[in-house]
């Protein structure tokens, strides 16, 4: 991987921070869907939410020269489309001229940290429909999860609302991230049963005034030959979207696999994924990133 010269990132942010909007002006734009009919996007949010670890490091996304590396080799590599990142990430990527030609997808809602005690009262902290569109940026992402249990879902629900209310209003796709979750003694567990998966989606697809612009981006459920009958919930197009793996090689293996069957749905776009592609057990990222794409 091509070292980031962080010096040099800081040295414009602190002289120059008008440098990132200059930056987003240039950046070549493309269509959200190119001609290959799939979407191939990586997904960096993660540490806004204090969610660094990877496996068994706590903090293996804490470093953010070495995750912006690990960025710069997955964008270059044939098939992939672009990611899915805060907007402090973004901005390194617009200063180090990586998102040319490339989707950019603003994080939208963050304010759910990690083992918060409101972490299911997850306020839009991250990139606003009108920053998206002030950037020009092709799309943005926001994170859905419901707990019966859990007044803060309510809250969430309603700003998820008025957010694909705001995008659809500017033109702009929103991927929503549907889960049910419930509070278990280790934090919030998302449940993928297949039942599960089917609300959550059903849920998602119905929020708002239209969903001309709503996008879904979905797990694959505990059973992956569930998919099939959960697809059917909705005529949104939906993405899949990946999670932290092990430390094993065979754990790489095996997410592969799940998401090959469920990539061949008729609803299925593509794939929009982290962890498991930019820190794979072997430290290969363009092998991972390759190995992906080829399931496309």
């Amino acid at each position: 991987m091509s070292a980031v010269d962080v010096a040099a990132l800081v040295r414009t942010r602190a002289r120059c921070p008008e440098a990132v909007a200059e930056a987003a002006a240039r950046r070549t734009r493309r269509p959200l869907v190119g001609e290959s009919g799939r979407l191939m996007v990586v997904a960096a949010d993660h540490p806004a939410r204090g969610s660094l670890g990877v496996g068994k490091d706590p903090l293996a996304m804490a470093d953010r020269a070495d995750l912006l590396e690990r960025l710069c080799v997955a964008l270059a590599r044939p098939g992939v489309d672009g990611v899915l990142a805060t907007a402090d990430i973004l901005d390194d990527l617009l200063l180090l001229g990586a998102l040319d030609g490339k989707v950019v997808m603003g994080s939208m809602n963050r304010g759910g940290l990690a083992g918060a005690a409101f972490e299911l009262d997850d306020r839009f902290t991250g990139h606003r429909p009108e920053d998206l569109e002030r950037l020009g940026f092709d799309a943005g992402k926001l994170l859905l999860r419901v707990d019966y249990e859990d007044p803060g879902s309510l809250t969430t629900l309603y700003a998820t609302a008025r957010a694909v209310d705001a995008m659809a209003a500017r033109r702009l796709p929103v991927f929503v991230e549907p889960f049910l979750c419930r509070r278990t003694p280790d934090g919030v567990r998302n449940d993928l049963s297949a039942e599960a998966v089917t609300r959550s989606i059903a849920i998602a697809s119905g929020l708002g005034g239209t969903s001309a612009y709503t996008w879904l981006k979905v797990p694959v459920t505990e059973d992956p030959d569930d998919m099939a009958r959960v697809m059917e919930t909705s005529t949104l197009p939906a993405v899949l979207l990946g999670g932290n793996i092990g430390s094993d090689p065979g754990d790489a293996d095996h997410t592969f696999e799940r998401w090959r069957d469920a990539l061949r749905l008729p609803t299925v776009y593509g794939l929009v994924a982290g962890r498991a592609l930019l820190y794979p057990a072997d430290g290969d990222v363009a092998g991972a990133v390759d190995t992906a794409v080829g399931l496309l």
